[in-house]
């Protein structure tokens, strides 16, 4: 079986080349490892500064593959456990190939091109021989929500007799503008779904992977429940788990987060937008000690681990639940000793002065302030630009006026049932510059998303910074 993907970088200040970087494979070196019942290779027909092209074949033995277990037949056919598609068809098989062949580049790390892994870039994929149990039409509807174009062509059981029909196979090629991570991940979980099988025991482990996978995306995905079900073998209860954990991660309850993209907004969920600008805010500020203020279920805690600069992350939260759900998300018992010796939780109210988090070089409240009752936010801003007064203080909060944009949210409506309130871009300027003022801080706004020209982004970031720290 066999898969390209590849790109021009077009609009990026780099040569196409550098593609290699992302995908932590030397374009000059073939490399290749062994996977159950046969190996993986990966080469590059093309590498230029014009254009790079990365392929990965997939090498199955069937024999070998029988041999491991694995290629057990239905209904009790045994001759289908050597005579069967898995050789020639893109299937769970490539879906594990690619998580150990790209292992680095789907967690989104590059140290050599961090700037461009955390990027959406031009990318071209084609798989010639998918298996799609549901047709072409199922392939854009599993593709087309996460930003791609889809080109899913029906390949005929044999071209030379027409009348015999097409066969369940389809020649995919997607095109778009997305991270190299989430279009990774976007194929890691497809391929067994749209085969609609695994060449291995589908247990409790597998909600794991898919929910770590699927971070980001899957909780709006239109065809969730239907996705959730196919890559956990049809298991109810699995797949349940899985909806429940994302609701938790990524707010697939919120109308937010359920319509984030909004019109024309491109392919990254709002919620991965937000997270990898704040990280490259702090990397941009050098921040080597840094809270997460609100840290809810780690989701920017886990963002901000994969940068090896930062030697000190403090992770709070009001909530005792939460912080219970960041450490389970995040695996924290079996990080490295090197990774939790940089990782602290705490509980703690972002309204009372907390000695703890004194000092540091940075505090972020992601998507926090407007949980907040109006008449604490004095105590809020006290709490962290008096008494922790740390260099730095990164703030995101929704912007109200891009609400309209969101289909599925009611007029007049929160974003979030917790909401205590949603203020315009004028509103959060003159709050941000009503602290800096008082707490001798000075105040950058930045976008997140994409600007609307009429209503502008649909997060809006306060970056303070400590007058006598500058």
């Amino acid at each position: 079986m066999f898969l390209t993907i590849g790109t021009d970088l077009a609009g990026v200040d780099a040569p196409a080349s550098d593609f290699g970087f992302l995908l932590h494979k030397n374009p000059a070196r073939p490399q290749a490892i062994d996977v159950t019942g046969g190996s993986a290779h990966v080469f590059y027909p093309e590498a230029t500064g014009e254009r790079c092209t990365a392929a990965v074949l997939l090498d199955i033995d069937p024999i070998g593959l029988v041999k491991a277990g694995r290629g057990k037949a239905a209904e009790g056919f045994t001759l289908g456990q050597y005579v069967n598609d898995r050789p020639y068809a893109a299937s769970s098989l490539l879906a594990v190939a690619l998580g150990k062949l790209f292992r680095t580049a789907m967690n989104g790390r590059c140290d050599a091109r961090p700037d461009l892994a955390a990027r959406p870039i031009p990318l071209e994929i084609h798989v010639p021989a998918l298996p799609c149990n549901g047709g072409a039409d199922l392939a854009e509807r599993f593709f087309a929500p996460l930003g791609w174009t889809v080109d899913a062509r029906p390949v005929p059981l044999d071209p030379q007799i027409p009348a015999w029909g097409d066969s369940r196979y389809v020649d995919l090629r997607l095109t778009g503008v997305l991270r190299l991570a989430d279009a990774l991940k976007h194929l890691y979980v497809m391929l067994p779904v749209l085969d609609d099988a695994k060449h291995y025991w589908v247990g409790s482990d597998e909600v794991d992977k898919l929910v770590r996978a699927g971070e980001g995306w899957l909780a709006a995905h239109p065809e969730k429940d239907l996705i959730s079900r196919r890559y956990l073998a049809h298991r109810r209860y699995l797949a349940d788990a899985v909806l429940e954990r994302l609701a938790e991660v990524d707010g697939v309850e919120l109308p937010e987060e359920g319509a984030e993209d909004g019109p024309g907004e491109g392919s990254v969920s709002l919620a991965v937008e937000r997270r990898t600008t704040v990280a490259g805010v702090l990397r941009e500020l050098g921040a080597r000690r840094i809270a997460d203020i609100g840290c809810g279920e780690g989701a920017l805690v886990g963002e901000l681990l994969k940068d090896p600069m930062i030697g000190e992350l403090i992770a709070t939260d009001v909530s005792a639940r939460a912080l219970i759900a960041a450490k389970r998300r995040l695996h924290y018992d079996d990080l490295p000793d090197r990774q939790r010796d940089r990782l602290t939780f705490l509980q703690s109210s972002v309204t009372y002065a907390d000695e703890r988090l004194a000092g540091l070089d940075a505090v972020v409240l992601m998507e926090v302030v407007e949980h907040v009752d109006p008449p604490r936010l004095p105590a809020l801003a006290d709490s962290v630009f008096r008494a922790a007064r740390p260099a730095a203080v990164v703030v995101t909060t929704p912007n109200s006026e891009y609400n309209v944009r969101f289909p599925s949210l009611p007029a007049g409506n929160f974003r979030h049932p917790d909401h205590r309130f949603e203020w315009t871009r004028a509103e959060f300027r003159t709050w941000s510059q009503q602290v800096a003022d008082r707490f001798g801080y000075t105040v950058q706004f930045r976008p997140v998303g994409a600007e609307d020209p009429e209503v502008g982004p649909p997060t809006q970031l306060a970056l303070f910074r400590r007058e006598e720290a500058r």
